[in-house]
């Protein structure tokens, strides 16, 4: 009887657990992969990212239709009426579309799926359900959940967090978001051009911690525009159920009087936490740091020999891109070979309309650690956006002073998302503005506005 059950067991099947699992299979491993959801893909393809896509893509079809923005184009739709069950109905197709699809790709690649909760009971020992099962290497994969705002009780029906807030049965009259972050103002979207009114509500000076100063001022200058109400330096103390609604209790973050707002619906929108509760690291010999993370070196291996970690339960940003990227690694890392995540080029997008992009430094960052030369294009000069009628944003280019290196982009832009793949590239290979200003880009397109950015680092754009 063999010593171990698996080479490789992954314990959760998320954008990072499940690519690991399948990378690891590919190089020949015995894999298995330990899920206690009903279906595969973790957060990100059951109640994360892809439903909360599918939901923005359809009310900015709707809004256009609605709003009378394709009447300005000539296109003319009569009275638009609102199906709200349908649309719910693309979101949890667009669900099972992706979930089957990685159970496919698990029996293709010969990775069994270990269903139910798993806990450590030794080093290299996992009991997951009834059965107990050991495993030569063993990568958590957990992910992460929602983090709880004190004096703020989720209900799943009138305070909601980002799980639930997708699953409204109705569109509310007025929709309180808790967070200026990237998922509260994503479903506060959604909402609001389905008709709510949506307020915001953040802690913070600002909207969208972390990212480059001009792009959140820009982006709070947008939001308003469309009708968003963005409370800042502000902090929630208490929701109370009233009848159907809920009354929030805030008060100036610095201190100062509180005051009430009531509303239909309350998004809590805080950030999320590492899930490790219920793992019994303790028996595997690990413990987490003071965010609930699970420390590991350049390799992703923690302290423990055979135990790695990847994704949110990591440090580092809670990105599927980053946890994907880290799943592969991890599996070479596991089979000998060398995988590596360059962690200084990691893009990050909110995708709301105009979509918000970066990768890389911020201004503020790349200015801490020495002089800089930064170039700025407006969307509203871009030949492809001017047509489209699409002139909120730019793109903004910070290079190395010294050397031109590029050290971060951001955009502002209806498909930034897609356009920073090619600073994400650029910046991989270690490219300079000049680099990017002499590339050829195909005309007309929006990526044209990357090339004249980089172009403006030294003073030289053509068309502003």
């Amino acid at each position: 009887m063999a010593e171990f059950d698996f080479d490789v067991l992954v314990i959760g099947a998320g954008p990072g657990g499940y690519v690991a699992a399948i990378r690891a299979a590919q190089l020949g491993l015995k894999t298995a992969c330990a899920e206690s959801r009903e279906t595969l893909g973790g957060t990100c393809l059951n109640v994360g990212c892809i439903p909360s896509k599918a939901l923005l893509h359809a009310s900015e079809l709707y809004e256009e239709a609605a709003h009378g923005t394709l009447a300005k184009w000539g296109v003319k739709t009569g009275g638009v009426e609102l199906d709200l069950d349908a649309m719910h109905g693309t979101r949890l197709e667009a669900i099972k579309g992706l979930t089957g699809g990685i159970e496919f790709l698990f029996k293709k690649n010969k990775v069994e799926w270990l269903k139910g909760h798993a806990a450590f009971t030794g080093k290299d020992s996992v009991k997951v359900g009834d059965r107990e099962v050991r495993a030569k290497n063993i990568v958590i994969a957990t992910g992460s959940s929602v983090t709880p705002l004190p004096g703020v009780e989720i209900d799943h029906d009138a305070i909601v967090d980002s799980t639930s807030a997708l699953e409204l049965k109705k569109v509310p009259g007025h929709m309180v978001v808790i967070g200026g972050g990237v998922i509260g103002l994503e479903l506060g979207s959604v909402w609001r051009r389905l008709g709510a009114k949506v307020t915001v509500v953040e802690f913070l000076d600002q909207i969208l911690p972390g990212m480059d100063g001009e792009v959140r001022k820009e982006a709070a200058r947008i939001f308003k525009k469309q009708g968003f109400d963005i409370k800042t330096g502000t902090k929630v103390t208490k929701a109370e159920r009233k009848g159907d609604g809920v009354v929030l209790t805030v008060e100036p973050a610095k201190g100062g009087e509180a005051t009430t707002i009531e509303a239909d619906t309350v998004l809590v929108s805080i950030g999320r936490r590492p899930n490790t509760d219920g793992l019994a690291l303790d028996k595997a010999g690990l413990q987490t740091n003071n965010r609930g993370q699970v420390e590991i070196d350049h390799d992703f291996r923690t302290k423990v020999p055979g135990i790695w970690a990847i994704g949110d339960v990591a440090p580092g940003p809670m990105l599927a891109h980053k946890a994907e990227d880290e799943g592969i690694a991890v599996a070479e890392n596991i089979a000998g070979l060398t995988g590596i995540v360059n962690h200084d080029v990691i893009p990050s997008v909110v995708y709301t309309m105009p979509e918000i992009a970066g990768v890389g430094l911020t201004e503020e960052e790349a200015k801490e650690r020495g002089e800089v030369n930064v170039g700025k294009f407006p969307m509203m000069a871009n030949s492809r956006a001017k047509t489209n009628r699409e002139p909120d944003g730019f793109v903004k280019v910070v290079a190395d002073a010294k050397t031109d290196r590029v050290l971060g982009v951001h955009i502002v832009a209806s498909v930034a998302g897609t356009m920073i793949a090619q600073a994400a590239q650029a910046m991989e290979f270690g490219a300079t503005s000049e680099d990017i200003a002499y590339t050829c880009h195909a005309h007309p397109t929006h990526s044209e506005a990357v090339k004249e950015a980089a172009m403006a680092v030294t003073g030289k754009p053509i068309h502003i």
